[in-house]
């Protein structure tokens, strides 16, 4: 066996391997070889892989943990290479996904003293990190102890930490044996007991509106007989997102197209009583801007680590998992008399009609797309979705229920949605389909420069020519201003990104073209491929806009 001959670098490498981090990505580097010699040397157990943009490295690792519910290890160089690490540090702080950063350094005398490819590593990552572990640079059992609990704040609190590695030349020496014996901790996984207290079981069972919200949540993680008690709830109403990966045929999963057109009087009407959210980040800023509104007089979250205060109406945390919460709560509940679900069922299957009609009467558009995408996905595959106008039309069409669907919602960035896409296509045991918008996908294109990518990952591509996002929002004039620095207007196409990359290539500019070429798409499995269906850059928003007013 080689190791390196730093005795820092093996302490960590052999704890990393006595905690089971299993997965190193590493962003190519000179100051961090001792890292990449002591890992890549012992792939039989580590799994290494090589990204050279440091922040397509990250959010590929990001993808990774998303699948795999466990840390997943970044390794880079000195100076700005950390920094590029950031936009998927703050996105797993947010998102809840274990990463641990481990970032080399110079030593502390050679800092902002002018030398070379240094900055300020320590503690970069303070406002968006659960542990920041700064070593000095010899092996002790102080260095050792700030590495172990870095692991364990990343699995125990599911987010992302920092292990800043200071290190001496030279790099490169090797030695055949180790010379420490790191210390370890014993992981302290705490398991806190749940008792939910009569006096909330006594106000579900009084309350005759109760609303269920439902962010980004796990697939199954709600057990399906809790799941059928809800159902049946007369007095519940449950709103869900694609990204909840939540379903039941009494569940509302358009919440946008139940509520945009309430009245004032609709929403004093669907206030309600009680609230109870859980999961991740909600996409909808109709369904916050209610809440924020209408508050209820009872807002509880479900949560083992944090509850915000989205709407301002926040009463309880109940710090456990939802299965556990709603098994207490269910066993217990009466029937109530209530209209609440009834009510807002119809409404929404008046809605569903209305749907369909405004569908068949609009011309191509991004919403057109979506719309014939979202019916002819295959069943059983991990959907992942980038930000902004992708996610947002998502919200408004049906997709079978046996999809997985993910998205970046901690941040909300477009920033590294593709390479998510790929982390998490590497460890997913279905296929995976990524759509995006063309303002993300052109961001993150180094995502593409990654030899990693499963033969059967496909990209839908919309591009509208730029952000047409923003021509819906209040403000939007037609200027050169507009057009530049918001909607930043383009003439690109992906047909050379695919080329470069060995990606194959369809493309489709209308409803003809895109089923001629769907099917084509849909079949090749054997190279990564890119569908790119170009839609207007014009008519998008009014088509949206009036999508609301019918």
């Amino acid at each position: 066996m080689i190791y390196p001959k730093i005795p820092l670098a093996q302490s960590l490498i052999e704890i990393f391997k006595a905690k089971g981090i299993q997965h190193i990505v590493i962003s190519p580097g000179s100051r961090n070889a001792p890292l990449t010699i002591g890992f890549s040397n012992q792939q039989d157990y580590f799994k290494c892989y090589s990204i050279a943009d440091e922040r397509c490295a990250a959010f590929f690792a990001l993808g990774m943990a998303q699948q795999l519910n466990q840390p997943v290890a970044l390794v880079c160089t000195s100076g700005s290479a950390l920094l590029n690490y950031y936009p998927a540090v703050a996105e797993a702080f947010y998102s809840q996904i274990p990463i641990i950063v481990v970032s080399a350094d110079r030593p502390h005398d050679k800092i902002d003293i002018g030398d070379g490819q240094t900055i300020r590593q320590e503690n970069v990552f303070a406002n968006h990190s659960l542990y920041n572990a700064n070593l000095t640079e010899y092996a002790s059992n102080d260095n050792d102890i700030k590495i172990n609990v870095a692991i364990h704040e990343a699995i125990s609190k599911k987010g992302p930490t920092h292990i800043n590695v200071p290190f001496e030349e030279p790099l490169y020496d090797l030695v055949s044996a180790l010379s420490v014996t790191p210390k370890l901790l014993p992981f302290e996984n705490e398991s806190i007991e749940f008792a939910l207290d009569e006096k909330f079981i006594q106000q579900w069972n009084s309350a005759k509106k109760k609303l269920i919200l439902v962010g980004e949540l796990k697939p199954n993680s709600i057990e399906s007989s809790l799941i059928e008690i809800l159902a049946k709830d007369d007095s519940v109403v449950v709103l869900t997102e694609k990204t909840s990966n939540l379903h039941h045929e009494t569940f509302i999963d358009t919440i946008d197209t139940l509520i945009t057109p309430f009245s004032d009087d609709d929403f004093k009407d669907f206030q309600p009583e009680i609230l109870i959210t859980f999961g991740g980040m909600v996409v909808s800023k109709r369904i916050k801007a209610f809440l924020r509104k209408y508050k209820p007089k009872e807002h509880w979250h479900i949560d083992t680590l944090r509850a915000y205060n989205t709407y301002g109406s926040l009463s309880q945390h109940f710090k456990t998992i939802p299965n556990d919460f709603f098994r207490q709560l269910l066993t217990k509940s009466i029937k109530v008399e209530s209209t609440y679900k009834d009510f807002y069922s119809k409404i929404n299957e008046v809605r569903k009609g209305k749907h369909i009609e405004y569908i068949n009467e609009i011309p191509f558009s991004d919403f057109k797309a979506f719309e014939f995408v979202s019916h002819n996905l295959p069943k059983d595959i991990q959907l992942q979705v980038s930000n902004s106008s992708a996610i947002r039309y998502l919200q408004l069409v049906t997709i079978d229920k046996s999809i997985e669907v993910f998205c970046n919602r901690g941040t909300s960035g477009i920033d590294g949605s593709t390479s998510t896409a790929i982390g998490a296509a590497l460890q997913s045991n279905k296929p995976t389909i990524f759509i995006t918008g063309d303002i993300s996908f052109f961001y993150d294109s180094n995502a593409l420069w990654n030899n990693y990518i499963p033969k059967n990952f496909k990209i839908i591509l919309i591009n509208n020519s730029g952000g047409g996002i923003f021509r819906i929002l209040p403000g939007h004039q037609e200027t050169e201003v507009f057009n530049t620095f918001f909607e930043t207007s383009h003439h690109l196409n992906a047909s050379n990104l695919a080329k470069m990359f060995d990606f194959t290539y369809y493309q489709a500019k209308d409803e003809t073209s895109l089923e001629n070429q769907w099917q084509l798409f849909m079949n090749l499995n054997d190279n990564p491929s890119i569908l790119e269906i170009f839609t207007p850059e014009k008519i998008n928003n009014k088509i949206l806009t009036n999508y609301f007013k019918c």
